[in-house]
């Protein structure tokens, strides 16, 4: 009977989440994988520290990504997966957080998968758990939410942010919204007329699990301007819902900063 570490000698790409940026919260399993590796695929997030990780033989491939303005294309980044591969290389595809959520690592493995290249799934923390987790903002709450969503808060180049916007703005939901610096005012007005408070908790969270972090504490009408005011740059996580207010009492990584902007007329 097969174990998954027996199956993986037949693996030829592994695609794997790095986590959210604190090296001590990447898997065992994934740094097995970059300690094997031959060629290493990396996305911009991903720290120093873990790719030391990797063989000093290991070849390793700037792939970027940020929101609109993109190292590498997506369609050359499948490419350089698949010819690697072909030529017999352990490929590590290092990605910041989890692969499959907002990671595009589903897109790489339908690709892997159309050329009959073998691969795995290397799960990663995600943004939202570990950013939450390090500011003090549990993504669900007994008594205070029902449920969490998650969202992108980036469009495709030349197209507008079309959300459900009335599907969104549930009271009793906790909404966790990536890349969403670029459309947060748009996002903070459509959220309102469709009729979330404009005086639910929210937050943003810069470099979150990382030394770096930076988190501020506002509502949602007065997000975008507080954003603004702090000057937060990617990569940074909106949170916005009743559990907001809970890191007041339980952030323990890094103090939050309130942001009521009471000197703004």
């Amino acid at each position: 009977m097969s174990t998954p570490e027996t199956k993986s000698k037949d693996i030829r790409v592994s695609i794997v989440g790095a986590g959210p940026g604190d090296p001590g919260l990447l898997t065992l399993k994934a740094a097995r994988r970059l300690e094997q590796a031959e060629v290493v695929v990396y996305d911009r997030l991903v720290s120093d520290e873990i790719l030391t990780l990797a063989p000093d033989s290991a070849k390793k491939v700037f792939a970027g990504k940020a929101a609109r303005d993109h190292f590498m294309p997506q369609d050359e980044i499948n490419q350089t997966l698949v010819d690697y591969a072909k030529q017999g290389k352990r490929v590590v595809r290092l990605k910041g957080g989890d692969p499959f959520i907002f990671g595009r690592g589903s897109e790489e493995a339908m690709v892997l998968a159309d050329h009959g290249i073998d691969f795995e799934i290397i799960p990663g923390i995600t943004a939202s758990a570990g950013c939450g987790a390090y500011a003090g903002i549990p993504l669900t709450h007994r008594g205070l939410v029902t449920g969490v969503r998650f969202v992108t808060g980036h469009c495709r180049e030349g197209q507008h942010l079309d959300l459900n916007w009335k599907s969104l703005a549930d009271p009793n939901t906790t909404l966790v919204i990536y890349m969403g610096l670029i459309n947060i005012d748009k996002i903070s007005e459509e959220l309102i007329k469709a009729g979330l408070p404009g005086d639910m908790p929210a937050a943003g969270i810069e470099r979150g699990t990382t030394p770096e972090q930076r988190t501020v504490i506002t509502t949602l009408e007065k997000l975008p301007g507080c954003i603004k005011k702090a000057r937060l740059k990617a990569p940074s996580l909106l949170i916005i819902g009743k559990v907001v207010d809970l890191a007041g009492t339980i952030a323990w990584h890094t103090p939050a900063q309130h942001c009521l902007l009471e000197d703004q007329g």
